[in-house]
């Protein structure tokens, strides 16, 4: 028939194609789903760029109590030291520069230590007592009382005083907030008379600027004794800060005398 003299031959055998890299695929996949990618990314950087945890704050910061009259008079005898001393230092002749000069030196810190230096500082965690030659710091969880006498004191758990320099007892304002009360428990209210000729009810019972101090470290103490971050143990530091100047002086001028 004329159909088989127009059949083609058979067709060769193809070589058989070699398999695709699978690198090829991933990278097709990852093309195809950019975001899925980078979404899956973003967990790890949004962890390492979380800002730190900050530590909580105070409820307040610490209450200072000095004494103002202990400051008023600390800084009348430092001027009078500075221009005694100073007229000494400037017009003298012979010794007597060097002894001004070693006596400023024994007394200045002298009397910073015991009128400008004391101070009481309070917080929701300790007592810290700055007195003329010692630091002392109280948590709360060791202060055993608070006493008020003829000074003021702070007690520890091991019974160790520590005096208040800076909380002063004044007997005679301690007297009048006595018989005020007094007045108002028998029901005798007192009045007090302005410039204007006006009178006005007393509101009542008041206590001396002392103990009121007193009571106010009390009730922090009462409130915060047993909270955790009132713990630890009491610390006592020195003052070499103020002894060192002082004792310098003193040796100095000891010298000097001896010297003749």
């Amino acid at each position: 028939m004329s159909t088989s003299d127009h059949q083609s031959p058979d067709p060769e055998p193809s070589e058989p194609s070699e398999p695709s890299e699978p690198s090829d695929s991933s990278e097709s996949a990852a093309s195809a789903h950019p975001a899925k990618s980078a979404n899956s990314a973003k967990p790890a950087n949004s962890a390492k760029s979380a800002p730190p945890a900050k530590a909580p704050k105070p409820a307040y910061n610490d209450r200072a109590y000095r004494s103002p009259g202990g400051i008023a008079g600390g800084v009348l005898l430092l001027a009078i030291a500075a221009w005694l001393g100073g007229d000494a230092i400037v017009t003298g002749h012979g010794r007597t520069p060097w002894l001004a000069l070693a006596t400023l030196l024994c007394v200045v810190p002298l009397v910073i230590a015991f009128s400008v230096r004391p101070a009481v500082f309070a917080n929701d965690d300790r007592l810290r007592v700055r007195n003329p030659f010692r630091v002392i710091v109280l948590p709360w969880g060791t202060v055993a009382s608070l006493r008020s006498g003829f000074s003021n004191e702070v007690v520890d758990e091991s019974g160790t005083k520590y005096q208040l320099w800076s909380v002063p007892v004044s007997l005679r304002a301690r007297k009048r907030a006595n018989r005020r009360q007094a007045r108002a428990e028998h029901g005798r209210t007192a009045t007090e008379t302005d410039l204007s000729g006006r009178t006005s009810l007393a509101t009542g019972p008041v206590r001396a600027p002392s103990d009121q101090v007193m009571d106010d470290l009390r009730e922090l103490c009462e409130a915060r004794a047993k909270a955790a971050d009132s713990q630890g143990e009491p610390s006592v530091r020195w003052s070499w800060e103020v002894m060192g100047p002082a004792i310098a002086g003193a040796v100095l001028l000891a010298i000097l005398i001896a010297l003749g």
